[in-house]
This record gives structure tokens, C-alpha cells and sequence, in this order.
């Protein structure tokens, strides 16, 4: 027969403890000739079942197994109606006679595979027998020996013509872990010498080898393979003692809670690492005492039973139990943990008030008040969005003049006055309030009743002080209205109408002391004249307060602000500036002086001001001319071509633009000096010019009368030499810096660019129509593009030119002029051009008269005394031309 069982019956020993669903017990060994045949399993006994590999398992727990079992497994063919049968045997042992039979079932001698030669065809090929499959060597751990322990024995069937050494080689033998297992060279038996710990080393690899005397291999090496049987010697260890987990009050049945986890440390395959769960308590047992499982396998804790409440309990203590052995409590070995399970809480307790109406009072006027505090009760977790109040006012304030904000400590709320509320306009005020949670009320939770409650506000009356109704309040006047006009009314009303009081008004800031207020009606009137370039005026606006207070009691006060704005009038005449400077005794382009004024009135009461020399005394206008820059600025320069040195005192009219014009007569000391080929006065002119000689007379007043007194400078020569040093140093300053010029010496102001080259005061009526363009331009404009230096003026853009600030720095000045002459020498618009030019035109009626009157041959008569005011270098002319009556 070519296929059945491999044995007509198979007896099991089984370890002490008992059987459990699924755990297998010993293979049904089938063989089948064809190899290709399916078969099926069937066993008589319900408690076992056959896996289609041949393996018994149990098919429920069986606890009680004190007699051997016996029953019958058939084999049954898939596709035909073959049918096998054979007796299974299975009894219980002990652990020490189950070791025993696990040595005793150990192959006993491992023979050397040899190779048989089969002869085939006539061809002379030749096959081989396949080699030995050596099954692999099983050794229980946790042995108590006797050690060493003879495994088996390895043996060559050569060993009878030849003498045969043996030897082993691998980890365990040779290798480390060395000396665990090792072999009789001469008899082949191989021992273990130690227990062997499964958790440590499951498996062993080994080689045998056999050699002759003189070392030469005899056989080829086998391979053993060495297997460590488990046995169930380690607890399940949780991966912490405390687990923490949470679930929502209210969860329905099936929630997750959280998951708990154990390892074995032996064999995850077989039932002495199969982990199972459970819980052994719970603490409180409310609402039931199992509100909580969890799955035998995987650990999770899950909900049981509805009803968790947070309120009732917040927190849950559960003991794990995972025990191996498939969860035997019998024979498996076992650890607890300890599973703290917290109840979050949800916003299932709307927030109730604690009454239903609150009431409170308000002064009148006062703002962030809290009229009265609503207390509240919410059963949620205190602290959290479902516990934490929020108030609105749904009806009874349209003004907003009330607010209600939640005290985070006491969840209470503060009805506060954040707008001011008027008695006379409302007495009381009745308020509807609603509190809610930051969060939502849970799915199915109704709001309560008691969220909604009235609040009534009483409003107390207190004085009120009386109220300008324009404040500030805004008038315009010209300066210069005379004491004792009456400006306006200022005055004040008092709110409380219920009550009848008198206002009263007093002055309570007038800086210049120049307005006065009726005690009784509030008329303001003036005390003094107006000035509005007084320092007290800012931006044309004097500003005074006044004081209106009742008779109430307790005395109320307001203030109130009036702002006169003053209308410029022409009341300051124009100041000349500067009022010292210096030019060369000699006339140069450049040596002149830059005049401007100013005025403390207001446009157009200022500029454009017009300089002019004063006709007394004559020989000012003889000597000196002015010319006009522009509308604040004019040029002050020598008439005569040399001027002794010294101090002249030149006074020049300056008349502003007011409607009438102001004039004012300034004098401004020139000190007239010999000067240097750069324009500045030498050190000897400088003190000649300043008038310092031998000796210095002046006038002394005593309280006796007028002495004159001659104070004679002795020691003049040290003066001088300190001022030609102090003049050599301010010559090396300029050779250094000689662009660098202090304001205070720099009497030529700035550098304008204008348009007008005409001679004295008296030169306003030439004739404009000599300046004017050409009618045609075309000999211009069909000329080739370029830089056009040529003298008539291209009809393009004018370039721009740099400008000079308003208050620059000396040492800028430099800088300025460079630029300008950078600008000119690239400007083709810049002169000179074709045009006609009026140079040095004095003008119609010149004091000067005509130069012709010099002529020799003259037959008029013609005074000359006034050479005689030009100075010593003049009086040779003066006294050949003048004096005629004398001769």
C-alpha cells in the first residue's frame, strides 16, 4: 500500500498542566506514496481536532485529564472515498518524566551519510542515493542534570578499518558562548555541560567532523542543529506600572478608554508567552462595578455601561491582570498594573443664576463702577470653557451704558458703568441679563430657566458742575483794540435742572493779564491793549481760562477755554540787519555788504522792504549806494573808488510792505580797512580801522559831575602785537580752510544769482525795453545740438542751479560754490549772450551830478567843498578845486 498512517496507533505524553483550546499536542504522521494526494482529518473525541498538517490540538479547555484518552483520527480522501483510520493514545506526565522522555527520544547514534552508487543505463550513467537528512537535536532548558548529559553519539562506518578522532566546531563548541557542548574524540559521544536558558540562546549550529590518525578528513562534516525547548519560567512584565487614560463623561457603551500592554519573555508560539487580560477591580463601583472590560488579547479598555458622570465621580482606579498560559490561572504565571482612568468633563450643566432679580445704584456721572455683583452656580469643572460664565444684556440699556464682566476667580458678574448715565434723563433702568459658557452646552442639554434673571438700577442725583456749551470757544479781533472793549459773552450752563442755581464766574488763567470776566453773566472784556507779537501769542492764538461754579452743595466747578485769534495789524516797523560789517577802503566787486531786515508783524505787513539812504547828511549818499537784490536782501556798497579807513556809522531807512508802510531809520557801523589781495582787512587797517593810537581819551561821570579823564594806553605795543598775532592766526586758518568763514565775520551774506546791474537808489526807471528777446530765433534754433557757449541765448530749459539753505554751515559754503560753478560752466543758457546790458545806470536826478563837470575846460562854475568830507587822500583835490572865494 502506498499511502496510510505511519503508525496504526500513537501514544502522547502530556506535561502536568492541563490542555487548553488550541494548543497542539502531537503530529498524526501520514505518508502518501504520491505525494500529491489531499487528505482530511476527522477525530472521534469533540475535546481534540487534526490541522490538515497532522497536528492534535485541544478543541476546549480540558482541566481534568487524571486517566490517559484515547480516540480515533481518520483520514480521508478530498477527491475519491478512501478512507485510513488510527488510534491516538494521550496521558499525563509529570514535568521531571517529560524531560526524561525528551532525552530518551533523542536519536542515539548519528551516523556519517554515505553516498550509494546505483548503475543505470548502458550508457553508464550513474546516479547517486540523496544524503541522510539529520533531524535536528532538541534539549529542554532550565535542565537540572546530572551534567554533562550525553546527547548522542556520532559514529562513521569507517571507524572499523581505521581509527577514527572526533570533533566538533561552532558556537557553543569552539566559539562563543565556548564549552557548552563538546564530544569524545575517541567514542564520538557528545554531551551538553550546562543548563541552557532558551531566552538567552534558542538554537545551536554545529559541525561533526571525523578524521583518521594522521589528521586526514574521513567524512565530510555534518551539520547538527540543536534546538532549546521551552519551558514557562517567565512572568508578563507591563511596560509601566501606571498607565493614564480618560474618557468623556457620558460616553456611550464601546468608548475607548486606553490600552495596557505586557510582554513574555518566552515563546510568543507556544502557550508559555501567550498574554491574556483582566481586570480584577474597579474603584468606586458607581455607578455599576464593572463600568469597564477589556480585551483578553490586545489590552484595550473599553466602556461597558453608560451613566459616567464627572460630577458624581471624576476618577477610576482599575486593576490589570495579564497573565501567559493563554490566561490559565492554574498553571500560568501572572502581574497586575494599575490603570487610572480620569472622567473629562463636558458642558452638561447649563449655569444658573442664583436669583431671579438683582438690584444696585449708580451715582450719576461715574464710570467704571460695578453697580452690583450676579452670583452664579455651574456644576462643570471649575476653571474650564464649560464652567467659565458669560453675561449679556439683552434688553433695557439701547445707550450702552452698562457692561457686565466676569470675575475670573468667583465666576461672578460685575455689572460695571462704562458710559455716564444723567439723572435728569433717566432715573432707573430695569435690565434683562443671560449668562451662557464660553462652550456649547452638550448635544441634548437644554438651557436652564434659571440663566435668565432682571436687574434694577437706581440712578442717585449729584451736583453737577455747570458746562460751557462752545469749549473752547473761538473769536478773532485786530491787535490793538483799546482796554475796556467788550470781546463776548462766555457763559456756562448748569445741568440740574430739578434745582435752581446760581453760576458764578472767575478768571483762572490769563497769562498776559489782559482780560477781565463779569462775575455774573461771563462778559469778557479787555484790560489792556492786544498784541499779537506779544511772547504770550502762539500761532496767532492767545488763550485764557475761565472758572463758572454753582452754589450747590458740595460746590461744583467747570472749566471753560477761550481762544482769541488776532488779526495782524502793521504796528512794527522793520529792524535793519546786521548792524556791523566791514568793506575795504578801496572799491572792489567783492567787497560789499548783504542788508536784509526784519519784522515781528505778519505778511503783508513784512517784505518786500525798501532800503534807502537818508539825503542828511549828504556826504552819505556822496560815498555810499545801496542796491536791491531782491525783496528782503540788498546790497550796501561804496560809491567813491577809496574811502579812508575807520568807523562810519551809515543810517539806512528800511520801510516795510503794511498798508500804511512802517519805516525805521537803523544805523550800521562799517569799519573801513586796507585790505589783502583775498579781500580781508589787514592786520595794521584792522588796527588803525578800530581807532587805537598812543593813547585813548573818554569821557567819566561822577556823582560829582562830568571829569575828563585821560586814560592813556601805555603799553599800546603789547595790544598791538597780541592783534597781529591774533590776525596771523586767523591768515593761516584761512590759508587752510579758506572757504570756512565764521558767520559773525561774514559781512557778505550770500551768494545771489539776479538779473539786474543798475546803479544807485534812483536807478527804478530805465528803460526794460533794451532786455527783451530778439523777435526772431530761427538763426538759434536751426544750430547744431551741443553745449551752446555762444553769445546769444538758446531757447532751451534753464538748468537748475544748487541752493544754498536757509542757515548753512561755514563750512558748506565751499561746497556751494563749486557747485554753482560746476552748474555755470555746463549751463547753455548761462551769459553772456547776444542781448543788450544797462551797466552802472544811475538813474535821472543823481545827487552825483554828470562826471563832465570835471572838465578842464569847463567855463561854469562848479563847488567842490565837498571833497573835503572824502577824507585826507581828497584834500589836494579840495584845495585846488575848493576854497575859490578865498583867492
Amino acid at each position: 500500500m502506498c499511502h496510510g498512517f505511519a503508525n496504526p496507533s500513537l501514544c502522547c505524553p502530556l506535561i502536568l498542566y492541563p490542555l487548553f483550546l488550541s494548543v497542539g499536542v502531537s503530529p498524526v504522521r501520514f505518508e502518501d506514496c504520491q505525494r500529491s494526494r489531499e487528505v482530511g482529518f476527522v477525530s472521534s473525541d469533540p475535546n481534540f481536532g487534526v490541522r490538515p498538517d497532522g497536528t492534535v490540538y485541544t478543541e476546549q479547555e480540558v482541566a481534568n485529564l487524571s486517566e490517559p484518552v484515547q480516540f480515533m483520527v481518520t483520514a480521508r480522501g478530498l477527491h475519491d472515498a478512501h478512507i485510513w483510520e488510527t488510534t491516538v493514545k494521550l496521558a499525563l506526565l509529570g514535568i521531571e518524566e517529560m524531560l526524561s522522555r525528551v532525552w530518551d527520544s533523542q536519536p542515539r547514534v548519528i551516523k556519517f551519510p554515505r553516498r550509494h552508487q546505483r548503475g543505470s543505463s548502458a550508457s553508464g550513467l550513474r546516479r547517486q542515493k540523496r544524503d541522510w537528512v539529520i533531524p535536528p537535536i532538541n534539549v529542554p532548558e532550565n535542565s537540572r542534570g546530572p551534567f554533562p548529559h550525553m546527547l548522542v553519539r556520532i559514529r562513521s562506518d569507517q571507524d572499523k578499518d581505521v581509527g577514527i578522532r572526533y570533533s566538533i566546531t561552532g558556537a557553543g563548541a569552539d566559539q562563543p558562548p565556548s564549552g557548552i557542548y563538546n564530544i569524545d574524540p575517541i567514542s564520538g559521544n557528545m554531551f551538553v555541560t550546562q543548563p541552557l536558558d532558551r531566552e538567552e540562546r534558542a538554537s545551536f549550529h554545529l559541525r561533526a567532523h571525523a578524521v583518521d590518525m594522521n589528521g586526514n578528513q574521513v567524512e565530510n562534516p555534518i551539520d547538527l542543529y540543536i534546538y532549546v525547548i521551552d519551558m514557562n519560567d517567565n512572568r508578563p512584565e507591563f511596560q509601566n506600572q501606571v498607565y493614564n487614560g480618560s474618557v468623556a463623561e457620558g460616553s456611550k457603551p464601546g468608548s475607548s478608554v486606553m490600552q495596557v500592554t505586557a510582554t513574555d519573555s518566552d515563546d510568543s508560539t507556544t502557550a508559555n508567552g501567550m498574554v491574556r487580560y483582566r481586570i480584577l477591580s474597579q474603584t468606586p463601583h458607581s455607578p455599576i462595578p464593572n463600568m469597564f472590560t477589556i480585551n483578553s488579547e490586545t489590552g484595550d479598555i473599553v466602556t461597558v455601561a453608560a451613566g459616567l458622570d464627572r460630577e458624581k465621580v471624576s476618577q477610576y482606579t482599575i486593576i490589570v491582570q495579564a497573565t501567559d498560559m493563554e490566561g490559565n490561572l492554574n498553571f500560568g504565571l501572572s502581574n497586575t498594573a494599575t490603570a487610572l482612568i480620569s472622567i473629562t468633563d463636558i458642558n452638561d450643566n447649563p449655569p444658573e443664576l442664583t436669583v431671579r432679580t438683582f438690584s444696585g445704584e449708580v451715582p450719576e456721572n461715574k464710570v467704571n463702577v460695578v453697580v452690583t455683583n450676579l452670583t452664579v452656580v455651574d456644576r462643570d469643572q471649575p476653571h474650564s470653557p464649560n464652567w467659565n460664565a458669560v453675561y449679556r444684556i439683552v434688553s433695557g440699556d439701547p445707550s450702552g451704558h452698562f457692561t457686565i464682566r466676569t470675575n475670573p476667580i468667583t465666576n461672578e458678574g460685575m455689572l460695571t458703568v462704562v458710559k455716564p448715565v444723567d439723572f435728569e434723563m433717566n432715573r432707573a433702568f430695569m435690565l434683562t441679563v443671560v449668562v451662557s459658557n464660553q462652550a456649547h452646552l452638550a448635544s441634548g442639554i437644554q438651557s436652564s430657566l434659571q440663566s435668565t434673571a432682571g436687574v434694577t438700577i437706581s440712578v442717585q442725583d449729584v451736583n453737577e458742575p455747570p458746562v460751557f456749551p462752545v469749549n473752547p470757544k473761538m473769536i478773532r479781533f485786530e491787535e490793538g483794540v483799546p482796554a475796556g472793549t467788550t470781546l463776548t459773552v462766555f457763559a456756562a450752563q448748569d445741568p440740574d435742572h430739578f434745582i435752581h442755581q446760581i453760576v458764578r464766574y472767575s478768571k483762572l488763567s490769563d497769562p498776559a493779564n489782559w482780560l477781565k470776566i463779569n462775575r455774573t453773566n461771563g462778559q469778557i472784556t479787555t484790560m489792556a491793549l492786544l498784541d499779537r507779537e506779544s511772547v504770550y501769542v502762539k500761532n496767532n492764538v492767545y488763550e485764557a481760562t475761565f472758572l463758572a461754579f454753582d452754589n450747590g452743595s458740595p460746590q461744583a466747578s467747570g472749566t471753560g477755554t477761550l481762544q482769541i485769534y488776532l488779526i495782524d495789524v502793521n504796528d512794527n516797523a522793520p529792524v535793519l540787519i546786521p548792524r556791523e560789517a566791514q568793506v575795504c577802503e578801496r572799491a572792489r566787486p567783492n567787497s560789499r555788504i548783504n542788508i536784509t531786515a526784519s519784522d515781528a508783524d505778519a505778511d503783508p505787513n513784512v517784505g518786500p522792504f525798501v532800503f534807502e539812504l537818508p539825503s542828511f547828511p549828504a556826504s552819505v549818499r556822496r560815498n555810499w549806494t545801496i542796491s536791491r537784490l531782491s525783496g528782503d536782501y540788498a546790497q550796501l556798497r561804496l560809491r567813491i573808488p577809496y574811502l579812508e579807513m575807520g568807523v562810519y556809522e551809515i543810517p539806512i531807512i528800511v520801510s516795510d510792505s503794511g498798508n500804511p508802510p512802517l519805516s525805521n531809520r537803523s544805523v550800521i557801523r562799517v569799519k573801513v580797512c586796507p585790505c589783502d589781495d583775498n579781500g580781508d582787512c589787514s592786520a595794521t587797517g584792522a588796527v588803525a580801522a578800530a581807532g587805537l593810537g598812543t593813547g585813548y581819551c573818554a569821557p567819566i561821570k561822577t556823582t560829582h559831575g562830568w571829569i575828563i579823564a585821560f586814560v592813556c594806553i601805555v603799553h599800546h605795543e603789547r595790544m598791538v602785537l597780541l592783534f597781529v598775532v591774533w590776525m596771523k592766526r586767523r591768515e593761516k586758518e584761512r590759508q587752510a580752510k579758506p572757504l570756512l568763514i565764521d558767520p559773525e565775520d561774514d559781512v557778505r551774506d550770500n551768494i545771489l544769482k539776479y538779473d539786474e546791474e543798475g546803479g544807485g537808489e534812483e536807478d527804478q526807471d530805465y528803460d526794460l525795453s533794451q532786455l527783451q528777446q530778439p523777435e526772431s530765433l530761427d538763426h538759434i534754433i536751426n544750430k547744431p545740438a551741443g553745449v551752446r557757449r555762444v553769445d546769444e541765448r538758446p531757447v532751451i530749459a534753464e538748468s537748475q542751479y544748487p541752493v544754498r539753505p536757509t542757515l548753512p554751515h561755514p563750512g558748506d559754503i565751499g561746497d556751494f560754490i563749486n557747485d554753482g560753478l560746476r552748474a555755470a560752466d555746463n549751463d547753455p543758457t548761462a551769459p553772456p549772450y547776444d542781448s543788450l546790458l544797462v551797466f552802472d545806470y544811475e538813474g535821472s536826478g543823481s545827487t552825483a551830478g554828470s562826471v563832465s563837470s570835471l572838465n578842464s575846460t569847463s567855463s561854469g562854475d562848479q563847488d567842490y567843498d565837498y571833497l573835503n568830507d572824502w577824507g585826507p587822500r581828497f584834500k589836494k583835490l579840495a584845495d585846488l578845486y575848493g576854497g575859490g572865494d578865498d583867492d
